[in-house]
C-alpha cells in the first residue's frame, strides 16, 4: 500500500513550520487551539488541491491571507513525501503565495513533483516544474520536460491537470483526492442516519451516516466475516445486543433495528441512545472494506462510554492496516489504550504548534508503574493546557 511517509507545513495557522514523519495510525492529542483540526485542514486543502478545487477551497477557508500563520507567513508550503512499491519515493512540494497588494488573490509560486530514482545522479527526476505561469510536465512521449498543450488554469494545482495517463503523478493525484473526512455525527431526531435508507450496494456509512444502514445491509449479504465482526464488537461493547435487522418499510428502501435481550420488541434507529448511535457508525466505518487511502476522523470519542474507548482504539488499529489513519481528540482516556508510538503529543511555543511522537520522549521508566494518560496528564509529554 503506498502510503505517505512525511509532510512538512510552513505558514499555515499555527503550524508555521511544523514537520511529521508519518505512520498508519496517527492520534493527536492536546488542548484546544494547538493545531490538532489544522493538520487534517492541510490533508483536506491537499485533497481539494489534487481535485482542481484548491480555487474554491481557499475561498471556503476565507481566503488564503486568513489561514497563513498571522504576522509571520507570506505564502503556505507543503511538503510531501509518498512511497512507491519497488521505486523511490514521489517528493511533492506546493507554495502558494498572495498576489497584488490587497493579499485578496493568489497565486501557485512553485510546484514540484520529482522521484530520486537514481541515487548517483546529482538532481531528482522531474515529474513537474512549476514556476508561477512557468508551467512544464514531463512528457513520456517526447522523455522531456514540456509546456501543457491544454488550457492551464493557473489557480489550480498542475497535479490536478496532468493528463491521467501519466502513472507516477496520477498515483499522488489519486491517493490525495481520496482524504475522507469524518466529523462529530449528526444524531439528531431527524438526521439520515436515525431515518429509513434505500437498498443499495456501498461499503462506507457516509460522514453523516447517510449511508449507515444501507452499508450494513450489503456488508451482511456480500461480506458476511465484516458483518460478524460487526456485532461481535458490539456484543462486547454492549453484553444485551443480540443482532441488529433490517426489515423493509416501502419498495427498495430498509429501517434498522436493534435486538435487546432484555426487550421483546427491538428498537428502531431513531430509538437509540446518541452514544450507541455514534459507535455503530465509527465500528461500521473501521471495518469497511472500502476505505479510503487516508481516513481523517475528529474527536470520534463524543458520547462514547469510558468503556468503549478500549475497543475503539483496537478498531482504529486494525484499520491502520487498510487505511492511513489520523485522528484529533481530546480525551486522555483514549490514549490510555494507544502506544506512544501512535499518538502525536501537539503543544504551543511562543503561539506556534509543536508536534512530537510519544515514544521521542523517554517515557520506559514511567510506564513501568503509570499508563501513558496518567503520564500526559502529569504534563510529562506537553500537551496540556
Amino acid at each position: 500500500m503506498n502510503s505517505f511517509e512525511s509532510i512538512k507545513i510552513e505558514g499555515y495557522r499555527r503550524l508555521y513550520d511544523v514537520q511529521i514523519n508519518m505512520r498508519p495510525l496517527t492520534v493527536m492529542i492536546g488542548a484546544n487551539g494547538v493545531g490538532k483540526t489544522s493538520l487534517l485542514e492541510i490533508f483536506l486543502l491537499l485533497a481539494a488541491s489534487a481535485k482542481g478545487q484548491l480555487e474554491p477551497k481557499i475561498s471556503d477557508l476565507s481566503g488564503l491571507n486568513e489561514i497563513m500563520t498571522r504576522d509571520l507567513a507570506n505564502s503556505l508550503a507543503i511538503s510531501l513525501s509518498m512511497n512507491v512499491a519497488d521505486h523511490a519515493p514521489l517528493d511533492y512540494y506546493l507554495k502558494v503565495a498572495t498576489k497584488g497588494l490587497s493579499g485578496l488573490s493568489y497565486e501557485i509560486a512553485l510546484e514540484t513533483l520529482t522521484q530520486q530514482n537514481n541515487p548517483n545522479a546529482t538532481s531528482a527526476f522531474k515529474h513537474i516544474d512549476s514556476r508561477g505561469l512557468d508551467v512544464k510536465y514531463f512528457s513520456s512521449e517526447e522523455q522531456k520536460l514540456l509546456r501543457p498543450n491544454w488550457d492551464h488554469n493557473p489557480l489550480e494545482t498542475s497535479l490536478a491537470q496532468v493528463p491521467k495517463m501519466y502513472q507516477e503523478p496520477e498515483t499522488l493525484r489519486k491517493r490525495l483526492a481520496s482524504c475522507t473526512f469524518y466529523g462529530a455525527l449528526n444524531v439528531a431526531s431527524k438526521s439520515p442516519v436515525r431515518l429509513p435508507q434505500s437498498m443499495r450496494p456501498v461499503t462506507l456509512p457516509g460522514s453523516n451516516g447517510e449511508d449507515l444502514v444501507s452499508c450494513l445491509y450489503y456488508l451482511r449479504e456480500t461480506g458476511s466475516e465484516r458483518f460478524e465482526i460487526i456485532e461481535d464488537t458490539l456484543t462486547a461493547a454492549f453484553p444485551d445486543f443480540e443482532r441488529l435487522s433490517f426489515p423493509p418499510v416501502a419498495a427498495g428502501t430498509l429501517a434498522m433495528t436493534w435486538k435487546d435481550k432484555n426487550f421483546s420488541k427491538p428498537l428502531y434507529t431513531h430509538e437509540l441512545s446518541e452514544g450507541t448511535l455514534r459507535f455503530l457508525w465509527l465500528v461500521t466505518l473501521l471495518q469497511s472494506p472500502d476505505l479510503t487511502a487516508v481516513t481523517l476522523i475528529d474527536e470520534p470519542e463524543v458520547s462514547l462510554h469510558p468503556e468503549l474507548l478500549q475497543l475503539l482504539a483496537d478498531l482504529m488499529r486494525e484499520a491502520s492496516q487498510r487505511t492511513q489513519l489520523i485522528v484529533s481528540t481530546h480525551s486522555d482516556r483514549l490514549i490510555r489504550f494507544l502506544k506512544p508510538k501512535e499518538v502525536l503529543v501537539c503543544d504551543v511555543e511562543d503561539g506556534l504548534t509543536t508536534m512530537n511522537w510519544g515514544d521521542s520522549f523517554d517515557l520506559e521508566k514511567w510506564l513501568v508503574d503509570y499508563s501513558l494518560d496518567q503520564i500526559w496528564a502529569m504534563n510529562l509529554i506537553g500537551g496540556r493546557p
